[in-house]
Parts: C-alpha cells; sequence; structure tokens
C-alpha cells in the first residue's frame, strides 16, 4: 500500500532547471517513481541531453526542452511543448532559478528584472498555464523549489533571497485558493547544497567555515536530501499536504 502511494505511473512531470543539480535529482526521483519526465535547460546543452538519457536509462519516457524563463514568450512555449510532450502535464516542479552574488550596490536594473523575470514572473506563467489541465482532471502538484534565503537573507543575495520569499508567498496564497480540485501548492526551501552552482563560493575556506557554523546539523546538504521530499509532495502519499513551506537546510533557517 505504502509503495502505491508513491508510484507516479501515468503522470507526467516538467521538472525546470533539471539538467544539473537539485532539479536533476529531484527529476530522476519521478522517473524511478514511474513519471513520464519533460527536463528543461536554459539552451540545449550535452547535460540536457545526458539527463534525458538517464531517464530513459531508468526505463521511464523523456523529452528534453530548452527555454529561457527570463522571456515571456518562451515561458508560454514551455508550457504548451510540456504538456504536448505526453499529451498531459500532471506535475509542475518550479526549480529553476538565477542568482548574482553581489551587495545591493552592484546590482543594476537589468540584473533586478533578470532575477524576478526567471524565478517568480516564470512561476505565475507556468502556473497559470498548466493549472486548468491540472484541474479539469483533478489531480496535480505544484511545488516550487525556494531557499533558505527567504528566511534568513544574505547580504549578498538581496534580489535573489525577495524573489524566493514572493514565490513561497505566492504559493501559500494558490494552496488557500486552488487547492480544492485535486492540486496542491507547496514550497521546499534548501539550505547550503552541494551542486556545482555552489562550488565557487564554498571553494573560499573561509567563507565556507562561517556558513558552517550557521548550520546546526554540521554538514552542507546533498541533492539526496531535497529529492525524496520531493517525490512524497508530488505523489499520492503527499496528497492531503498543501500550501507548507518545508526547509531542507539542517537547521540553518533557525
Amino acid at each position: 500500500m505504502a509503495a502505491k502511494m508513491f508510484d507516479l505511473s501515468g503522470r507526467a512531470a516538467l521538472v525546470t532547471g533539471s539538467s544539473r543539480g537539485i532539479g536533476l535529482g529531484i527529476a530522476l526521483e519521478l522517473a524511478k517513481a514511474g513519471a513520464k519526465l519533460v527536463f528543461h535547460g536554459s539552451a540545449p546543452s550535452a547535460k540536457l541531453d545526458q539527463a534525458v538519457a538517464a531517464a530513459k536509462a531508468l526505463g521511464a519516457e523523456a523529452v528534453g526542452l530548452a527555454a529561457d524563463l527570463g522571456d515571456a514568450a518562451a515561458v508560454e512555449r514551455l508550457a504548451r511543448e510540456a504538456a504536448a510532450a505526453f499529451g498531459h502535464l500532471d506535475i509542475l516542479v518550479q526549480n529553476a532559478s538565477v542568482q548574482d552574488y553581489v551587495a545591493i550596490e552592484q546590482f543594476t536594473e537589468a540584473e533586478f528584472a533578470r532575477e524576478y523575470n526567471c524565478n517568480l514572473r516564470s512561476t505565475f506563467e507556468l502556473v497559470k498555464a498548466l493549472l486548468p489541465g491540472m484541474e479539469s482532471r483533478r489531480w496535480g502538484r505544484v511545488l516550487t523549489i525556494g531557499s533558505v534565503n527567504q528566511m534568513k537573507p544574505s547580504p549578498r543575495l538581496t534580489i535573489y533571497s525577495s524573489t524566493k520569499a514572493a514565490m513561497a508567498n505566492l504559493v501559500m496564497n494558490l494552496a488557500k485558493s486552488h487547492s480544492g480540485k485535486g492540486v496542491t501548492f507547496n514550497n521546499l526551501a534548501p539550505g547550503v547544497i552541494l551542486t556545482d552552482r555552489n562550488e565557487k563560493a564554498l571553494a573560499d575556506e573561509a567563507f565556507s567555515a562561517k556558513i558552517m557554523d550557521g548550520i546546526p546539523a554540521e554538514r552542507f546538504g546533498q541533492v539526496e536530501d531535497c529529492a525524496p521530499l520531493a517525490l512524497l509532495l508530488c505523489s499520492d502519499a503527499g496528497g492531503y499536504i498543501t500550501g507548507a513551506d518545508i526547509p531542507v537546510a539542517g537547521g540553518m533557517q533557525l
């Protein structure tokens, strides 16, 4: 019975930013559970092709789509093509985001727009496009990937932190107003996860030690710390969980 609750056979999922890192880990976890996968990258790449191949090696149906989430027209196309890939789209994991490690004095209007368009506006647009289909089938899962920075913002990630806080607020609003037709809305907020995105920053030993001092679990996270929770929230096992904002941060949010 428990295994059946996590079975995603027949479900189709779009995981944005899934050519690497947390997005790739979540997408492959969903593939192992039987889901059909639409992988996404900002542009065509060998990593995107490899991600699709990895899912197929697990026995899953999978395709790869490229789209710049900062471009509204590209987001609309991504939603349309993702839904058409397998005839329907049941699961949206909005993982892709952009950030820049600079103090607020160095932020430009262009960077502000880049981060808000990719991180927040695209989330709204994808949900707006895909939600009607989920509601009509009386089953859907929307999972956004936030950040511990939405709770404890880094001084060098001012705009990024605010986009993640706004995205979590959007999810809570959607959960309150749209959970009555079999669709759930949740936010998973990772802490410092060992991915290639964080590799450069953590290479600074002094900075890395300072960050570690703020993590009660006394270790950095792995992609594997996030993926099983994502599966729970995207399956029947998590069907009565909606409006949750769950940190996976080793206590860093405290």
